[in-house]
């Protein structure tokens, strides 16, 4: 029996991750990426080393279109993070629903919830390299 989810044609569905690279639509990406079913984009935050770094500014272009998104899921990296407090409290005051869990689950959530028509964002940070 195959269990293969069915996703419609042009949706970015996430192969594989590892430390610093992920693999999204047969696209390799050395870097944080920003992943919705109908694009991926470089998310440029420079040194920005972990979750405790990220800055409301990090978030503008999600913000500007919070109105197409049901829920963005931030990919903190090889272990779950959690936001600072204020930053959580500027991003629901700015209309994000932002959940936060390690990279390896934010990528197998966002391919359940985008095969399911979710309207889902998601945001990686990726693995260090060791």
């Amino acid at each position: 029996m195959d269990v293969t989810p069915l996703i419609r044609a042009n949706q970015n569905v996430i192969q594989s991750y590892t430390k610093g690279v992920f693999k999204i639509s047969s696209v390799i990406y050395n870097s944080p990426v920003i992943v919705a079913p109908d694009m991926v984009n470089v998310w440029k935050i420079p040194n920005v080393r972990g979750v405790s770094d990220l800055k409301l500014e990090h978030f503008y272009d999600l913000i500007k279109t919070r109105d197409n998104i049901d829920v963005v899921l931030l990919g903190s990296g090889a272990k779950m993070n959690f936001l600072p407090r204020e930053l959580k409290v500027l991003l629901k005051e700015n209309g994000l629903k932002i959940d936060v869990m390690d990279t390896g689950a934010a990528c197998r959530t966002y391919n359940v919830l985008m095969a399911d028509g979710r309207r889902v964002v998601c945001a990686l940070l990726p693995f260090k390299k060791e």
